[in-house]
């Protein structure tokens, strides 16, 4: 029996989201994976539907779109079969001064960083908290942890997920389910390219695997943890930023990430 029969991964047509998709069906569960990519999803369903045997169902939504977004609310809700595991890991930034950034942009950023992960877990706890088991996984980011002029609004929605995942976590934590917060650092993935960031700013011993983000995460859950930070450099980092004044953080980040 896999430890959790039953998965849903947002954002599982490529970086984290897909790394944690396969790691759950090499354990053996029923993944459902969503994204907005069919082509992507459908491949990667064949693959782990040949290579582990496990039953893997499509989901083609767009999480910013309100009606796409409640058809995916009512298949957790429905339970049929029942989530055991939601990931919320579908999310997307964009580097550069607030004021030049389309407004549009930045209201889309919040519907899928924020209101997606709240709107699905709230839609997932319920079922969960009814049979007294279940976990949620909430991909956050470490740009969370201090204001970050250029990416004002993605380190803002991130602050939320992880401040959010943080809270459900202690409501939960004696009715046998958990919320965990996971707080990568640069990670290769497409998701810097996508939001048009600058990757030579990051030295590279700095980056992290995919597969290595996604086991993290996935055992935090398991071992009923708040909070995950993969990779002890960023851990360390994790740390410093507790202490360091705001003042003094967000003009030293402010002047890297203006480059």
């Amino acid at each position: 029996m896999p430890r959790w029969p039953v998965a849903l991964v947002t954002g599982a047509s490529s970086g984290i989201g897909r790394a944690v998709a396969v790691r759950l069906a090499a354990e053996g569960s029923h993944v459902i994976v969503v994204a907005r990519r069919r082509d992507r999803l459908e491949a990667l369903a064949t693959d782990l539907r040949a290579a582990h045997g496990v039953t893997v169902d499509v989901i083609v939504a767009d999480l910013t779109d309100p009606d796409q977004l409640a058809q995916l609310e009512d298949r957790l809700r429905s339970g049929a079969p029942p989530v055991d595991l939601l990931v919320n890991n579908a999310g997307a930034g964009g580097q550069g001064p607030f004021a030049d950034i389309p407004i549009d942009w930045q209201a889309s950023q919040i519907r899928l960083n924020v209101l997606a992960p709240v709107r699905l877990t709230h839609a997932a706890l319920e079922p969960m908290l009814a049979r007294g088991h279940g976990g949620v996984l909430n991909v956050s980011s470490i740009a969370g942890l201090q204001p970050m002029p250029h990416v004002a609004t993605y380190a803002a929605t991130k602050a939320y997920l992880s401040s959010f995942s943080h809270a459900l976590h202690e409501e939960v934590r004696r009715q046998g389910v958990t919320v965990t917060a996971l707080l990568p650092g640069f990670t290769r993935t497409e998701f810097h390219d996508a939001a048009g960031m600058n990757r030579s700013i990051v030295p590279g011993p700095a980056w992290m695997k995919a597969d290595t983000v996604a086991r993290a995460g996935l055992r935090a859950v398991w071992r009923g943890r708040a909070q995950c930070v993969p990779g002890l450099g960023y851990r360390v980092l994790t740390g410093i930023s507790g202490v360091v004044p705001w003042s003094v953080s967000r003009r030293a980040l402010g002047a890297v990430l203006a480059r």
